[in-house]
């Protein structure tokens, strides 16, 4: 029988996270749950254990560290991630998982922005925010996810054991996504409804502060990921800059034969060296990334390999 665990990151949800528990029990009787308490200040994590669900605690703040212990700690044949916060359908849990458990999928999206989330979150930042960050991801990395900062997911344990998790909150949803699109893992999206919260339950997510998280994770994700774009792009820029500096003295040289602003030159000069060492830079490091994903492919060879062998010896 495949193994089928259940992650669920807390953070005072003690209104709803026995209801979550509950929907998952009638849903997906055999799987695994597990709550992973985040230093919660309420009952969350003694009404979890009430419910039937297993309760580890995370010491370290944030939502990145969760998902660090949780991918580190537990082993499945299929991971489903939700927040315990009764926003999503667990009823579609079945559909979501078989993408995964048929080898359709190594990570499933539970794609809210398709449905009708735009109506129902009563906070109209987070759904600029939203749409910010999937048009810039989308352009960026040449795609078309409709979700990318959703709650509901799940993974192969392939993605989950080869995932590196760099971020420490909210923003390690975006990180998720940019880590399976640059690795060409496999990615389904699946549409759900979306409830807003409960009137008594508050959403520990700060607009401006988280969101300033995320627009910074997808500036160094692309920085790391596509460095030639990246520096091509800064170069391009001072390259320009120089020769809007440099034309106006040539022309007076070539009329003249003088070099009255000896300044300028040198800026321009300046400027096109920086042009030229962003451009070097971004050549250098593309070939390092190759080397990176290179290594990284000869990891999922050896991790499918173990895979393998597990199953073989369950046999």
């Amino acid at each position: 029988m495949k193994k089928i665990a259940v992650l669920i990151p807390c953070f005072n949800e003690e209104t709803t996270i026995a209801k979550v528990i509950k929907d998952f029990k009638a849903w997906v009787p055999d799987a695994e749950i597990y709550v992973y308490d985040n230093n919660s200040t309420d009952r969350t994590a003694e009404i979890a254990e009430a419910a039937g669900a297993i309760v580890r605690k995370e010491c370290r703040q944030g939502k990145g560290n969760v998902i660090c212990s949780m991918f580190r700690n537990i082993t499945a044949d299929c991971y489903v991630m939700i927040d315990g916060d009764d926003t999503y359908p667990v009823e579609r849990t079945p559909e979501i998982m078989e993408l995964v458990l048929t080898g359709q999928a190594d990570m499933v999206i539970g794609d809210r922005l398709s449905f009708d989330y735009y109506s129902v979150n009563k906070r109209p930042f987070h759904n600029v925010g939203n749409s910010l960050v999937k048009t810039l991801i989308n352009r960026i990395f040449s795609t078309d996810l409709r979700d990318i900062m959703t709650g509901l997911r799940a993974f192969s344990p392939l993605f989950v054991k080869t995932f590196p998790v760099l971020s420490k909150g909210f923003e390690i949803e975006t990180e998720m996504t940019l880590h399976a699109l640059d690795k060409n893992l496999l990615i389904k999206q699946l549409s759900v409804a979306y409830k807003d919260r409960p009137k008594d339950s508050f959403s520990k997510l700060n607009t401006f502060k988280d969101g300033f998280k995320v627009l910074r994770t997808i500036f160094i994700l692309f920085r790391d990921f596509r460095p030639f774009p990246f520096f091509g792009f800064q170069a391009f820029l001072l390259a320009l800059l120089s020769l809007v500096l440099f034309i106006p003295v040539f022309n007076e040289y070539l009329q003249t034969g003088l070099v009255p602003r000896f300044p300028t030159l040198i800026v321009s000069g300046i400027l096109m060296l920086a042009a030229l060492q962003c451009f070097f830079s971004g050549v250098i490091l593309s070939v390092i990334v190759k080397k990176h994903r290179l290594l990284f492919e000869m990891e999922l060879n050896r991790t499918a390999r173990e895979q393998l062998n597990n199953l073989i010896q369950s046999w």
